[in-house]
């Protein structure tokens, strides 16, 4: 009896010891930092808002001048070009007047669409990384206790043995308590492999999929930080950068629109070209003016492809808020209600699980309850306790989803890169 409960003493005691950090473990805000810096989504959408500065500055540029060299009058019995007509000219397209700062408004607009776009994909990835990095913790947790419930396990079962072996139990007790072994270790196993792919999410938003995480540093939330509901719902429509590239997305194709009306206005290529007729010593200047006639051509295509992607733009930018409304209602619903579990489970369960175990243990001593009864208690603790941690992971993660939603302590873009005015 002293051998199991040295061995019953030890294990709990080692149950609930808190785990120590380590100096060069990564915390939240390092692994967010890490993101923003080498994620390669978010470098390819910076990106983006270069490619589209660029086809900005191509939009509102006139088509380059034409240069003309023409012979004319040549004799086809002799005398080359010097019996011809020689004339070197220049030819420039000038477009319909409001065509080109249609385009360059457009481009101007394109710009801003991809900014906001990129923003709130920056959005997205530190909730990404919050979420990824609430995990790999609670998954550290979740192996510690793990590997604390397999070694009880194993020294509940060695004392089995040797109370069977001692004629004060049956083999009932020695078998239970080597289900009770196995049950452990495959829930140990099944915790690393949860912990790997943690851990190898986080690592792959990092930018850093090929090297690994290490421990981490940091400490679940218990409690949820809740807003009230409509100023977090007009602060989200106000604010987020998808609805603000949704905007910007409508305003373009306004744009657009505009400028697929005035398309079939012809711009008009005038020429100058002087030269010297040398059959009659003479120097000869031209003038050309000339205009295509939208006869056959009238943009018609294109009118009705701008109107529908208007159309279209407009309709995205209704589901965008109704789609965000929808998302921050059912985030808070739930974090309410995982808040509640995770309140209920640290000042009901556990404390009585953990009471109900004393009570076992000192009932087990006095000869009040038998082995089995001590095995299950234990297993009812361990069960309770590991998912405190799953709870309190689901808990931080949607706390970062809603801080997402409404642009809490969010993140902002990198030096040197361009930022939408709200």
């Amino acid at each position: 009896m002293k051998i199991l409960n040295l061995y019953l003493l030890g294990g709990v005691l080692l149950y609930l010891s808190p785990s120590v950090a380590r100096a060069d473990a990564l915390t939240a805000e390092q692994a967010v930092q890490t993101a923003l810096a080498q994620n390669p989504e978010l470098l390819a959408a910076r990106q983006q808002i270069e490619a589209a500065t660029g086809r900005a500055v191509q939009a509102r540029l006139w088509p380059n001048p034409e240069l003309e060299l023409s012979s004319e009058e040549f004799p086809p019995r002799g005398g080359g070009f010097s019996s011809a007509q020689n004339l070197v000219g220049v030819a420039q397209t000038v477009p319909f007047p409001g065509k080109k700062p249609l385009d360059a408004r457009i481009g101007r607009q394109a710009v801003t669409v991809a900014e906001w776009e990129y923003l709130g994909r920056e959005i997205e990835l530190v909730r990404e990384v919050k979420t990824a990095f609430t995990t790999a913790l609670a998954a550290e947790k979740k192996v510690t206790v793990s590997a604390q419930l397999l070694e009880l396990a194993r020294s509940l079962a060695d004392a089995a043995a040797k109370r069977v072996a001692a004629g004060a139990a049956t083999d009932q007790e020695r078998l239970r308590a080597e289900i009770e072994l196995d049950r452990a270790t495959v829930e140990l196993t099944a915790a690393r492999r949860e912990l790997v792919e943690a851990q190898t999410t986080l690592a792959t938003l990092m930018g850093r999929a090929r090297e690994p995480v290490g421990p981490l540093h940091g400490e679940l939330r218990e409690t949820a930080d809740l807003p009230a509901l409509e100023q977090a719902r007009e602060q989200m429509l106000a604010r987020h950068p998808n609805i603000r590239a949704a905007a910007a997305g409508k305003e373009r194709a306004e744009l657009e629109l505009r400028r697929a009306k005035i398309e079939p206005l012809p711009d008009v290529t005038v020429g100058v070209a002087g030269g010297r007729d040398f059959g009659e010593k003479e120097t000869i200047m031209e003038f050309r003016v000339s205009l295509p006639l939208p006869i056959f051509d009238r943009a018609q295509g294109r009118k009705r492809e701008a109107r529908a992607e208007a159309e279209i733009a407009r309709f995205d930018l209704t589901a965008t808020e109704q789609r965000l409304i929808r998302e921050l209602s059912v985030v808070d619903a739930r974090l309410r209600a995982v808040a509640e579990q995770v309140e209920a489970y640290r000042k009901r369960i556990l404390p009585k699980a953990e009471e109900a175990l004393q009570l076992v243990r000192g009932g087990f001593e006095a000869g009040k309850f038998g082995f089995l009864d001590l095995v299950d208690t234990q297993r009812t603790l361990a069960e309770s306790r590991l998912a405190y941690y799953e709870k309190l992971s689901e808990l931080n993660a949607a706390q970062a989803e809603l801080e997402a939603l409404v642009l809490k302590d969010q993140h902002a873009p990198p030096a040197g890169q361009p930022q939408p005015k709200p």
